[in-house]
C-alpha cells in the first residue's frame, strides 16, 4: 500500500528540522492520499522538501512523531532491530545494566516507546499509536539480543496505564506479555536491595532515573542526620543509610509506598537507622521546623508538580514552599539535595525559584552539585521533553 503524503505548512516544522521527533496538528497544511490511524507516512515541507517518515493519529495534537530522517528507509524488521540493538550498546557503555532504562522513547528514535529491565523482567510502557502496533515484536527482538549477551529475561509485564494514551484515542492496559510470573521483582542498585512492584508501582515500578544522584548523595551521609522527603520507596534513604547515616527520616503521603520502603529497609538491614513516616510533606515541614528539628542534610525529591505549560504558575508556589521548608531545617553548613522532574519546569525556572527560597529562608547557598537524569535517560537535543530531572546539591549557610 502507498504511504500517505504531508505536506507542512511554510514556516513550520521547526523542531523536526532542528532535530526533534514531533509535529503537531497546527503545522500541518494538508494530507495527500488515505491512511488510517497509527500508519506510516512520507512528510515533506512545503515546498516539497523531503523531511522524513514517521507515523501519524489524527486523535493526537502530536499529529506525527518521526521514525526516520531517510524518505527511502522501510520501516521493517531490521530497521527496528537496529535501532534495539543500539539503544542497548549504549547502555552498555554508559550505566549499570542490571537493572536500566533501556528504550527511552523519542531519545531512542523509538517514539512514545518506553522499556526498563529490573534484573531479569522487563516492563514495557507504549504511549503512541503507531508504536503500538510494533511492541511485541520489538520486546521479543530485545530479548534475543539479551540473550546474547547470556540475559535471560523470565518475564514481561506491560504499564500501558499512563492516561496519556487517552489523548493518542487508546485504551489504558496493564498485564502480562507471555506466561504471568511473580510481580515483585528484588533489584540491586549502588548495592542497595529494592523489592520492585512491576504491577501496581508508580510508572513501571521504580524511578531510575535518580540512579547516580542517590549515589551522589552517599557522601554527605556519613554520620548525619538525614530527612528524606516525597521518599517514594525510601531510594534515598536506603542510601543515605548504608552510607552510614546517624538516622534517616522519610516522609511519603502514600500509605503504599511507605510499606514498600519498610519492606526495603528490612530488606537491607536498615530497620534500626532508618524509619519512615506516612504524612503529608507540606505539612510536616512546618511542625518538624515549629519542634526545633534540625538535620544535617535533607533530601527533597517530589512528584513533578508541573505537568501541563498551564500548571507551571501553581507548580512554582510548590517547589518555592518545600524548599523554602527545607532549607529551615537545614543545619548551618549542611546539605540540600533538592530536584524536579518536570520537563515544564526549566532548569532556569527551577533554578530561580531556588533562589527565591533561600531569599525567604534567610540563607546562603553553595553550589555543590548540579546534575540530570541518568545516561539510560539519554537528552536528545531539539527534543526538549527529553531533558526533565534537575538535580542540586547546594551547603546551606546562615545569613553572614
Amino acid at each position: 500500500m502507498s504511504e500517505a503524503i504531508v505536506n507542512l505548512k511554510k514556516g513550520e516544522g521547526r523542531t523536526v528540522k532542528s532535530g526533534g521527533a514531533w509535529i503537531f496538528d497546527n503545522e500541518i497544511a494538508s494530507v495527500m492520499g488515505s491512511f488510517q490511524d497509527g500508519d506510516m507516512v512520507l512528510v515533506r515541507d512545503f515546498d516539497g522538501y523531503p523531511l522524513g517518515k514517521g507515523f501519524i493519529n489524527s486523535h493526537s495534537k502530536i499529529r506525527i512523531r518521526m521514525m526516520t530522517r531517510n524518505i527511502e528507509q522501510e520501516i521493517d524488521d531490521a530497521f527496528l532491530k537496529k535501532r534495539l540493538l543500539d539503544a542497548w550498546e549504549y547502555r552498555k557503555h554508559t550505566v549499570d545494566i542490571e537493572s536500566c532504562r533501556i528504550v527511552f522513547g523519542e531519545a531512542d528514535f523509538l517514539p512514545g516507546l518506553v522499556i526498563d529491565k529490573f534484573s531479569d523482567v522487563l516492563v514495557v510502557q507504549s504511549l503512541a499509536l503507531g508504536m503500538d502496533r510494533y511492541k511485541e515484536k520489538l520486546v521479543d527482538m530485545l530479548k534475543n539480543i539479551l540473550a546474547e549477551d547470556d540475559i535471560q529475561i523470565r518475564g514481561i509485564f506491560e504499564r500501558s496505564d499512563a492516561k496519556v494514551r487517552r489523548q493518542e484515542g487508546m485504551e489504558l492496559f496493564k498485564g502480562f506479555l507471555g506466561e504471568p510470573f511473580d510481580t515483585e521483582v528484588e533489584i540491586t542498585e549502588n548495592g542497595v536491595k529494592y523489592l520492585v512492584d512491576v504491577k501496581d508501582g508508580q510508572k513501571t515500578g521504580f524511578f531510575l532515573d535518580q540512579k547516580y544522584n542517590r549515589q551522589a548523595v552517599r557522601k554527605l551521609c556519613q554520620g548525619a542526620r538525614v530527612l528524606d522527603c516525597f521518599t517514594h520507596t525510601g531510594s534515598f534513604a536506603l542510601n543515605a543509610g548504608q552510607a552510614g547515616a546517624a538516622s534517616v527520616l522519610g516522609l511519603d503521603a502514600s500509605e503504599t509506598g511507605v510499606r514498600q520502603a519498610e519492606k526495603n529497609a528490612e530488606l537491607n538491614g536498615l530497620s534500626e537507622v532508618v524509619r519512615f513516616e506516612c504524612a503529608d510533606v507540606f505539612e510536616r515541614l512546618p511542625e518538624l521546623e515549629k519542634s526545633g528539628e534540625q538535620f544535617d542534610v535533607v533530601i527533597l525529591d517530589p512528584p513533578a508538580f508541573a505537568k501541563s505549560r498551564n500548571s507551571v504558575k501553581n507548580a512554582v508556589k510548590g517547589y518555592r514552599e518545600i524548599n523554602l521548608r527545607g532549607m529551615k531545617l537545614v543545619k548551618d553548613g549542611g546539605y540540600l539535595a533538592t530536584c524536579s522532574c518536570s520537563h515544564f519546569m526549566t532548569q532556569e525556572l527551577f533554578a530561580k525559584t531556588i533562589m527565591q527560597a533561600a531569599k525567604g529562608a534567610h540563607k546562603r547557598l553553595r553550589q555543590a552539585e548540579f546534575r540530570t537524569q541518568a545516561p539510560d535517560h539519554p537528552i536528545l537535543w531539539a527534543a526538549e521533553e527529553s531533558y526533565y530531572l534537575k538535580f542540586y546539591i547546594f551547603q546551606v549557610v546562615e545569613e553572614r
